[in-house]
């Protein structure tokens, strides 16, 4: 099940060929360096059942992303139902991205965000589309502000799943788009293009 494509990447559901590469993802030093654990095996492959699962059940999801051409997995970009009561409201839906270290810097992310913001609000009629990372994730933040995400400032939070003996890791920063925001951007580049 194709989600969406871009010139360079696919996002798909996960396929059992892709377990080996969600393993590493979720238990990566450096990918994981924002979050409070790493997942064991075991526990990897409960989360990767259950978000395929997810994908195929609902549509949403952090899905497969992988290179157009080889379709090997690199990594996930997603849309995904969020449950933080009290800070988002119900029903809301967030993206989110993590992809394995040999595939950083070359704007896979960027890419295949990009194109899942236009699809979750458009096509799927999403009103709003929210991002969160922890405040010092600059890398994180960085691929919201590209994608002409709003950071939300007055919404800031303490994640409250993140437990207490990992302080530094609670602060959180949340930025969302809306279709409004997504029509201001494309005619901006609209514009750009031609001059």
């Amino acid at each position: 099940m194709i989600i969406v494509e871009t010139e360079r990447v696919v996002l798909r559901n996960w396929r059992d060929e892709d377990r080996d590469l969600f393993r590493e993802i979720n238990r990566d030093e450096k990918v994981m360096a924002f979050f409070p654990f790493r997942r064991s095996h075991a526990e990897c492959d409960q989360l990767f059942n259950r978000n395929r699962d997810m994908i195929t059940g609902t549509g949403l999801g952090f899905y497969a992303l992988a290179d157009r051409d080889t379709d090997e997995a690199m990594g996930f970009c997603g849309l995904a139902p969020v449950d933080l009561p009290g800070i988002l409201p119900e029903g809301s839906v967030e993206i989110g991205w993590r992809l394995a270290t040999r595939f950083w810097g070359k704007g896979y992310v960027t890419e295949a965000a990009e194109r899942l913001v236009e699809h979750g609000l458009t096509a799927l009629g999403l009103a709003k589309i929210y991002a969160f990372a922890v405040q010092n994730n600059d890398r994180s933040i960085a691929v919201m502000r590209r994608l002409g995400m709003e950071h939300y400032r007055n919404r800031d939070f303490d994640h409250p799943k993140v437990p207490d003996t990992h302080p530094q890791l609670k602060r959180h920063v949340l930025y969302r788009t809306t279709s409004r925001t997504l029509k201001i951007r494309k005619k901006r580049n609209d514009q750009f293009t031609q001059t």
